[in-house]
């Protein structure tokens, strides 16, 4: 199993160091393991539940309802079914917002075509937007 310097797993991540520290703090990274000098060492696994952290943050998922992931988590498969729960959650308000951003796509792709129309330009135009 590799071990990845706090630099590392920012870059690999894509969280800054202080997200790091501050998930941790919080209780969103656990166990984080230390070297000799006591400085924090990530494993693939801590990148892997990162990995999943970044879905949930840029999808919406407010920092409390993280926690009890996270929570849930470490409780073991006794967990599952409320696991299961949450994320069935999560995943219907993001189905939410993407109908949501997709219609208001349509209304900013109509403008764009109005424009379009309006400038005489319409295959100049559209050559560039693609």
């Amino acid at each position: 199993m590799s071990s990845y310097s706090p630099a590392e797993t920012a870059e690999k991540s894509g969280f800054s160091i202080d997200t790091l520290r501050y998930y941790e703090k919080i209780g969103l990274l656990a166990r984080i393991a230390r070297d000799a000098s006591g400085r924090r060492v990530f494993s693939d696994d801590d990148l892997a539940w990162l990995g999943m952290l970044r879905c949930l943050r840029e999808t919406g998922m407010p920092i409390a309802e993280m926690l009890r992931y996270s929570e849930l988590v470490r409780g073991g498969d006794a967990t599952l079914r409320e696991r299961i729960e949450l994320l069935q959650d999560h995943d219907r308000r993001v189905e939410e917002r993407i109908a949501l951003l997709r219609g208001q796509q349509g209304q900013i792709k109509r403008k764009i075509d109005l424009y379009v129309g309006r400038t005489g330009a319409g295959a100049r135009v559209s050559a560039a937007r693609t």
